[in-house]
């Protein structure tokens, strides 16, 4: 008898298959034993008759409790009633474990509860919907950059340099009691094999200690950061564009079940095309001032400050697709960030915007080439030259025009989902005070 798997069972209609999985419920009528049986692909019904097995097999299912590991054998047969649109007639059961009385129910839990018991949280349908929707988005985001010509090159995650510097560096000492950090970015790395191989991108886990405690803000979390040379900022932004629409393309078209499992409203996603709209910094503060009202719990900023997550919600609000904004002023980007030469005083950068105020889930921009330009921004940063000499060096030696950019993952997982929170987007969130499970 063949072991197949949930979302198989259309192509075994009519045929005796086994499953192997674990009892997402339970209930009994008498002569009839109803087991709504998941394995990670999808969940089926499997009915137990009494007529249809033997009396140890229908006394083995009375013993079944939630979250009890199984192995059912029996017919395959469609019925649009049941989960799934498929039923399994049991003629055989093999109890590989009785589960202890399991802590999550059918009953409403709160937030800290399910966090606290997130290793059995992601079993559940809708936790397993998002996490197969994160691994669409990854595995899109992976085919549409190799389709284009990009290689997969990895960068370290401890590391000597700091990226993006500030206050949320995480510290350690390395073997050698040399001062390291966790990555907040392998952009700079990335940066040196672009020169290697033109086109290249790192995909991995970096690490921000910021004490916040935003719907939009993980302490862990992964980038994909693409880098050209020869991009311009008018190339960057364009590959932005076509990604995102390949990717929301791609989980509209393969996860179309899931994105219903979880009531994701996918009318704006199927909005999403080229071009995107764009905004420069400056009309987004012009725009901020004249939207604000009296009572609104935000505030305008003025020419020169940073935006907070509740501007940036108010942005996205006016746009159906995602939205660029681009030359933000020098004093409140990196370091390495080209300037403007039309307006030295802005960076040819841009963040995406994501809408219905999901906000940035891309930044990036077209990195300083010139050796020259590239050493004052070090002292007026403050940085070193025996630190990041290595990262001089690749302006020294056949320096070009390059272009390359960060998305979150776990943002973009959450916008696409319709998600509240980022914490539903990993498996295992680090928050500001969860380090577990």
């Amino acid at each position: 008898m063949k072991w197949v798997t949930v979302d198989r069972l259309p192509q075994h209609e009519g045929e005796m298959v086994e499953l192997r999985g674990w009892v997402q419920n339970y209930r009994s009528s008498g002569k009839i034993q109803f087991i709504i049986f998941r394995d990670g692909t999808g969940v089926c019904q499997a009915v137990l008759f009494v007529k249809d097995v033997p009396p140890e097999v229908f006394e083995a299912g009375k013993r079944l409790t939630q979250e009890s590991s199984i192995i059912i054998r029996g017919t395959v047969r469609k019925d649009d009633r049941a989960p799934g649109g498929y039923e399994i007639g049991v003629k055989e059961l093999d109890i590989v474990q009785i589960a202890d009385e399991y802590p999550i129910t059918k009953k409403e839990h709160g937030t800290e509860f399910l966090m606290d018991h997130r290793h059995l949280w992601v079993r559940s349908s809708r936790q397993v919907a998002i996490l197969r929707i994160r691994n669409e988005i990854t595995m899109a985001i992976h085919q549409f950059l190799q389709e284009n010509g990009f290689i997969l090159t990895e960068s370290p995650i401890l590391m000597g340099t700091a990226a993006e510097g500030g206050a949320t560096l995480f510290e350690t000492t390395y073997v050698n009691d040399e001062q390291a950090f966790l990555s907040q970015s392998g952009q700079l790395h990335v940066e040196a094999t672009a020169m290697a191989l033109g086109r290249v991108y790192t995909f991995g886990p970096t690490f921000r200690a910021e004490k916040s405690k935003t719907r939009r803000h993980l302490i862990e979390f992964w980038m994909v950061e693409p880098e050209a040379a020869y991009f311009t900022h008018e190339d960057n932004l364009k590959l932005q564009e076509e990604m995102v629409t390949y990717v929301v393309r791609r989980v509209l078209e393969r996860r179309a079940a899931e994105l219903k499992t979880i009531g994701r409203d996918t009318t704006l996603l199927e909005k999403v095309e080229p071009p995107f709209p764009r905004i420069t910094y400056t009309e987004a503060v012009e725009m901020l001032k004249k939207l604000h009202k009296p009572g609104d719990e935000w505030e305008p900023i003025e020419w020169g400050e940073d935006f907070g997550a509740p501007h940036e919600t108010v942005l996205t609000q006016q746009f159906d697709k995602p939205v660029f904004v681009e030359k933000f002023p020098v004093k409140i980007k990196a370091f390495y960030m080209q300037p403007d030469p039309e307006n030295p005083e802005v960076v040819l950068g841009a963040d995406l915007l994501a809408p219905e105020g999901y906000g940035e889930i891309i930044g990036g921009s077209e990195r300083i080439h010139d050796p020259e330009l590239l050493k004052r921004r070090f002292e007026e940063h403050g940085l070193d030259m025996e630190t990041y000499g290595w990262y001089y060096d690749l302006r020294r030696f056949g320096s070009v025009p390059h272009s390359g950019f960060g998305l979150g993952v776990e943002r973009t997982v959450a916008w696409i989902c319709g998600l509240d929170h980022v914490r539903e987007t990993i498996p295992f969130p680090r928050l500001l005070n969860r380090l577990h499970p």
